[in-house]
């Protein structure tokens, strides 16, 4: 006698499986589709809008580590000696994407919070999460992150599935076969997707993945059969089980909600790279760790070329709430977020000034105060209004983290390159002709105005 009065199936490829394994529960099958996926479907076109609630800026890319919770799995201690790869990942995170060119989230299966606990998780990814790290909930807020993806490195989970049959770019970084149904869409997908080399460069695989993406068609196929119909089909279901008329009402499932903001502030040291070209341009990257041209294993020599990013000078930037408070004594530049009004600091202006007395290596100190400006104060001169020019329609000023361009201006002030003049004159001709600040493949132009009085 079968447990279940009805087992719901999304695709009939599932009721032959069903047969073969279990031919006495095969009457009970019901094919009804997947409202989950059917969620995404209609999410859609609300994917700018998840991309701005976890802080993705124009011009980021957004790339997910996602896991599910066996010994296999990315997050697993990996039994036949791979060790735990997402900690191996995070690490090359942190030393191989500039953190304004690129996003990472973490999405892990709630039994992987359930069995280590949500203090552990969080212990264990504190300095990932003041690298940027965005954490996400595995509840309620993967759906929408999947949506906002243009990257996931994952395993065998069906999160990571789900992303394929978006359409959205997938690097397996774990795929054990043999714990899979061999016979299995998601069997196939393993086999046939691009897996993650842990001893090539973890950048230029995403780059690749991205550039060459070309969606397999089985993720789509099998995830469900009948998409968008799952609403529908569940609701006869369920009502003909209690015998009971439908409503006549449309069925429809619950949309999305749009996630909490998370702004994705960086607070551990910042390694900045800066070029100032003679075209007027200030380049600038910014990393969480040691850039690959500065570790000894890299091969480079030091400056930054060997690695497509130019030569350049490089300073350290440092979040005010840093817990690396040591390395405030030694930031070139120190920045911090809020309110304009914030009664704590006093004004921009006011905490600019406390910043540079308290700590004397500091050049320049930056209180960015929105999307698109900051306040910014060098050693004897008065705080200056640094904001984003106007940029297209679809995304109006927001841009760049504001504190790069408080990095772009202190290295075109210190730049050693004899025809931009004494600094004095280079400030002058800054606050004249604004600043071009380029970050990866995007160039912003930025305005230098003196602070108001209520600054």
């Amino acid at each position: 006698m079968p447990v279940a009065d009805a087992l719901v199936l999304s695709h009939p490829e599932q009721y032959e499986r069903l047969r073969i394994a279990c031919p006495e529960a095969a009457p009970t099958a019901v094919l009804a589709g997947d409202p989950c996926f059917d969620r995404m479907l209609a999410a859609r076109p609300h994917r700018e809008r998840f991309r701005r609630a976890l802080g993705v800026r124009p011009g980021q890319r957004l790339v997910l580590l996602n896991s599910t919770w066996n010994s296999d799995s990315l997050v697993g201690d990996g039994e036949e000696g791979g060790g735990d790869v997402i900690a191996a990942l995070l690490d090359r995170v942190a030393t191989e994407f500039p953190v304004d060119e690129y996003r990472f989230a973490a999405i892990l299966h709630p039994n992987v919070w359930h069995g280590h606990g949500p203090g552990q998780i969080r212990s264990w990814l504190d300095r990932a999460r003041r690298g940027g790290l965005a954490l996400i909930d595995p509840l309620k807020g993967w759906r929408q992150a999947l949506l906002a993806a243009d990257a996931v490195i994952g395993d065998h989970g069906s999160v990571t599935y789900y992303a394929a049959a978006l359409g959205t770019p997938v690097l397996l970084g774990a795929a054990p076969l043999d714990a899979l149904d061999p016979d299995a869409p998601i069997s196939a997908f393993m086999r046939e997707a691009p897996q993650l080399d842990p001893e090539a460069s973890l950048a230029a695989q995403i780059e690749r993945l991205i550039a060459r993406h070309r969606p397999l068609p089985g993720p789509a196929e099998f995830t469900t059969s009948v998409p968008g119909e799952s609403a529908e089909r569940l609701r006869r279901l369920f009502y003909s089980m209690m015998g009971a008329p439908e409503p006549a009402r449309p069925a429809s499932l619950e949309p999305l909600p749009l996630p909490d903001y998370e702004a994705g502030t960086v607070t551990v040291p910042l390694r900045v790279l800066s070029q100032v070209r003679g075209t007027g341009e200030i380049a600038v990257s910014r990393w969480a760790g040691p850039p690959p041209w500065t570790r000894a294993d890299s091969g480079g020599d030091g400056d930054g070329d060997d690695d497509g990013y130019g030569y350049g000078e490089m300073h350290v930037a440092v979040h005010e709430d840093t817990r690396d408070v040591d390395q405030l004594d030694l930031a070139d530049v120190i920045f911090r977020d809020g309110a304009p009004g914030d009664p704590r600091f006093g004004s921009p202006s006011i905490w600019t000034a406390e910043v540079l007395r308290r700590y004397q290596c500091c050049s320049l100190a930056a209180y960015v105060t929105g999307p698109s400006a900051c306040v910014v104060r060098m050693r004897g001169e008065e705080p200056l209004w640094v904001v984003a020019a106007p940029a297209p329609a679809t995304e109006g000023v927001r841009g760049v983290d504001p504190a790069v361009y408080a990095s772009a201006l202190y290295a075109w002030l210190a730049t050693s390159d004899h025809d931009a003049g004494a600094p004095d004159k280079r400030l002058a001709r800054a606050a004249a002709d604004g600043l071009s600040v380029r970050t990866g493949a995007r160039l912003h132009h930025v305005r230098i105005e003196p602070l108001a009085p209520l600054g």
